[in-house]
């Protein structure tokens, strides 16, 4: 009992804190989006993504790094790019194939860690440098979605945005599966 609270203690650092208010804002981001609230939806999802970058920042710099914040970051990242995604494409903001490759690899990750997980296959959770780099042109590609420019020289730039995250997601779920894949091989 003890050991399970000193565990539960040492996890309890600032920027475990600071991911799980970020996971807190994503049901009032989805309802800035619902209700066409866009300047607040932009508002908390700018507060979201800058907590993002301050938990990773103040994890490195004052060694305040763990298990449970290396599991609750990519969590707390998901849920706020798949609510945005879903909600802007249901509100025809983004394209509805777009939200749908982002999910579908959200998905496809999801159930190779399970697989790995019942096949007793210990996974490395380091997000690699294309999923670093997809999910930053994700939150570039809802940024601009609640942007809501609507100058004619806009459409060439979410269009771009739309096919380069479209296309680093393919990359980044297509690379994940041959890790999963391998670890796999690797584990008979």
């Amino acid at each position: 009992m003890i050991n399970k609270l000193l565990l539960l203690n040492s996890s309890i650092t600032l920027p475990n804190i600071i991911t799980i208010l970020r996971i807190l804002l994503t049901p009032l981001f989805i309802i800035f989006i619902l209700k066409d609230m866009l300047i607040f939806a932009l508002i908390v999802f700018t507060l979201a993504g800058i907590s993002d970058g301050l938990d990773g920042f103040i994890a490195r710099c004052y060694n305040q790094k763990s298990e449970l914040g290396a599991h609750l970051d990519p969590i707390a990242d998901k849920l706020l790019l798949s609510s945005g995604f879903i909600c802007l494409a249901s509100l025809g903001k983004i394209p509805n194939w777009l939200a749908v490759i982002v999910i579908s690899r959200d998905i496809i990750i999801f159930i190779g860690l399970a697989v790995c997980y019942i096949s007793n296959v210990k996974v490395p959770i380091k997000p690699s440098i294309a999923s670093k780099i997809t999910t930053f042109t994700q939150l570039v590609t809802v940024f601009l979605a609640l942007c809501n420019i609507n100058e004619s020289f806009m459409s060439y730039i979410y269009m771009f945005f739309y096919w380069l995250t479209a296309l680093l997601t393919i990359y980044s779920g297509l690379h994940y599966v041959y890790v999963g894949l391998n670890l796999l091989h690797e584990d008979k």
